[in-house]
């Protein structure tokens, strides 16, 4: 881990937590660029929502340093909680109050002076598309304008780091797009995110780097795309278009399997760069005419099984 924190929104070295006899977090290492995404996966019971209460200051470790937005937790929690913002799995969002009115109980709890707190109010409202619906109760809301406003309460002390506990859980295919964009926008601004999803497709989408956990260790960490690239399976399919030129690229390119059917060759290669120019430049120099290329990658699912031996569709949770 980078021991540069001047770029580092959260550092984490050494991080141990245990319950009782139940070691929960064994020695969690983990550093968090600034302005990026970050997402941590793991199974039921992994150590996600200990570490992320941890880190927003609501629990106490038993041993390790860690440093948030600049600050030592142990020494400067308070500082800390000032550099923060938390949206968990459930709402903060108050039902009888209006949308408007629970920003401005936001802002009030954040100590914004008179004038400040309505212009906060009414900025966030319009950049979470809320504004028709300010004077509503935000128990006429759906579930897509329920997050967006949780997430617009959370940045009423404008955060520096967010931590996004399944931001997206329930929501309808469309809704969930919109907080896709709004968290990238956030990013763009220069917030850093700390987020745990039960979609791996959204760690996919969203993070700039992705964190395994399993029982309580970072199992696997890098880009989504370095993941994808550990596991086998990786391939690359060519097709053709008669069954000579099949024919002839079976007896000249190694390792090649062929589906005789579809008129396709499955070349095993890791997705790289590197890896297809290498067989693009087989097919040149040996002047093998392919009608059509794709490249397949393992998926996140296909990752977090191979490395935690959990099937995502049963036990990917942020428990």
């Amino acid at each position: 881990m980078s021991t540069n924190h001047s770029r580092s929104a959260i550092a984490v070295t050494g991080l141990r937590k245990s319950f009782g006899d139940h070691v929960v977090l064994d020695g969690l290492d983990l550093d968090v660029r600034r302005g990026t995404v970050f997402s941590l996966l793991g199974a039921n019971g992994a150590g996600k929502t200990t570490t992320v209460n941890i880190l927003s200051t609501l629990l106490s470790a038993d041993a390790g340093a860690v440093r948030v937005a600049g600050h030592d937790l142990a020494r400067e929690p308070d500082a800390v909680r000032a550099a923060i913002g938390v949206t968990g799995q459930f709402s903060a969002v108050d039902n009888l109050l209006t949308g408007e009115e629970n920003l401005l109980l936001m802002a009030d709890l954040h100590h914004l002076a008179r004038g400040e707190r309505r212009q906060r109010a009414g900025r966030l409202l319009e950049q979470f598309d809320l504004t028709d619906a300010a004077k509503k109760p935000a128990s006429t809301y759906s579930g897509g304008m329920r997050r967006r406003l949780d997430l617009a309460m959370t940045l009423v002390g404008s955060p520096q780091v967010i931590f996004l506990d399944e931001p997206t859980t329930g929501l309808d295919p469309r809704s969930r797009r919109t907080m896709w964009q709004i968290i990238r926008e956030l990013v763009a601004g220069g917030v850093t995110i700390f987020l745990t999803t039960q979609y791996l497709d959204e760690a996919d989408e969203l993070a700039d780097r992705i964190a395994i956990l399993d029982h309580g260790r970072v199992v696997a960490e890098g880009t989504a795309d370095e993941l994808k690239r550990r596991i086998p399976g990786g391939h690359v399919r060519l097709r053709f278009a008669d069954q000579a030129g099949l024919d002839t690229a079976l007896r000249e390119l190694d390792q090649a399997t062929r589906d005789t059917d579809a008129l396709t060759l499955r070349v095993p290669g890791d997705g790289s760069l590197r890896s297809l120019k290498t067989l693009i430049d087989q097919l040149d120099s040996r002047a093998l005419d392919v009608d059509e290329l794709s490249v397949h990658t393992p998926d996140l699912d296909d990752v977090f099984l191979a490395l935690t031996g959990t099937p995502t569709h049963e036990k990917v949770t942020t428990r």
